[in-house]
């Protein structure tokens, strides 16, 4: 195991002047109840002062990991409490056992590139608000090393290499490659922890425009249906019995008789991957050009979905005063709105 490191700078998350509890900075060994090492594993006990917070905070003040390496492990069943995997998610009981069955894999912190343009549209020194053109993915993957949003952040910010995961920095949550849009980025790890207790919190309003297929039955409507890993194609993902819980809020704003299509405000209560075309497509109105989840269908070639990220709206994570910023539909779907009402 990597020894534990400190964290740079006590984050607000265990400011001692305001709530009471100590930052893991303050913290002592003897009040960490001490980390064991033992064949490789590190198993440490729970002490009062983390009652009651998720593992992933947690185990990232008691160990100096961050918060995204943590989760992880929890997702490879590589975190135990009381001898059992755990979500990230879990809060935990003075006195629990935690076991750390491994440790983060080094990533590889994404080369930055000038080249990728980054189009802002909110910037102060913790957080920035940038508009993702469709077709420019988001960080490097399987299959997409370099030329992603991420690189050319980086030549931007370069501060933003210290900041969350290292092979995504800074990146507090994604846009699939083809939808455009809005999205957050924290320039600082301060930053980056409390925009991810928002969105865990449910406290950002997210608003994406959609146009989709055929006419709904509701003017507006939630979709309650969870989540998970297709089982019958792995890339994809469906709505299916002991899926992760995924909310999704609509309302109509325009019906196109030819062909019969529907614009839609919707607003996302979970982010879950694929949500908004996974939930669509499972009420039988899947987003148009969406090829994966049913979208594509003549007369309209669109060449990616109607998916647009139009509105975000949070608390900024220092100040606490509200930012909210709105996007423009891009050129293509403008575009084919256009015709749709002509």
């Amino acid at each position: 195991m990597r020894p534990a490191q400190p964290p740079d700078e006590p984050t607000n998350d265990f400011a001692g002047d305001q709530s009471g509890q100590m930052t893991g900075a303050e913290m002592t060994g003897a009040e960490m109840t001490g980390a064991e090492m033992a064949g490789g594993e590190m198993k440490m006990v729970v002490p009062a002062v983390l009652a009651g917070e998720r593992v992933d905070r947690a185990v990232s003040t008691l160990v100096g990991w961050t918060r995204a390496e943590v989760a992880t492990l929890c997702e490879a069943g590589s975190v135990l409490v009381q001898g059992r995997p755990v979500a990230k998610s879990r809060r935990l009981v003075e006195g629990d056992t935690v076991e750390l069955l491994a440790e983060p894999a080094v990533a590889a912190l994404p080369l930055a590139d000038p080249n990728v343009a980054v189009h802002v549209r909110y910037e102060d020194a913790d957080v920035l608000v940038i508009a993702k053109q469709a077709g420019l993915v988001v960080h490097p993957g399987a299959g997409q090393p370099d030329g992603t949003l991420a690189n050319g952040l980086l030549a931007r910010y370069p501060e933003i290499a210290a900041v969350g995961d290292p092979a995504r920095p800074g990146i507090v949550h994604r846009l699939d490659r083809d939808t455009s849009g809005l999205m957050i980025v924290a320039r600082t790890q301060i930053a980056y922890d409390a925009l991810v207790d928002q969105l865990s919190a449910r406290a950002v309003e997210r608003r994406y425009t959609a146009l989709v297929w055929g006419e709904l039955d509701a003017s507006r409507g939630v979709i309650d249906a969870p989540i998970g890993r297709s089982t019958a194609r792995r890339t994809r993902m469906a709505v299916r019995a002991g899926g992760r819980e995924a909310r999704t809020g609509y309302h109509v704003v325009e019906t196109f008789p030819h062909p019969l299509t529907s614009l839609l405000d919707c607003r996302l209560e979970t982010g879950r991957t694929h949500q908004i075309r996974v939930h669509l497509g499972a009420i039988d109105h899947p987003v148009v050009g969406d090829a994966t989840y049913g979208g594509l269908r003549p007369p309209i070639t669109l060449g990616r979905p109607f998916l647009h990220s139009a509105e975000l709206a949070l608390r900024h994570p220092v100040t606490g005063e509200e930012i909210r910023v709105e996007e423009p539909l891009s050129p293509d779907l403008e575009a084919l709105l256009t015709k749709l009402r002509s």
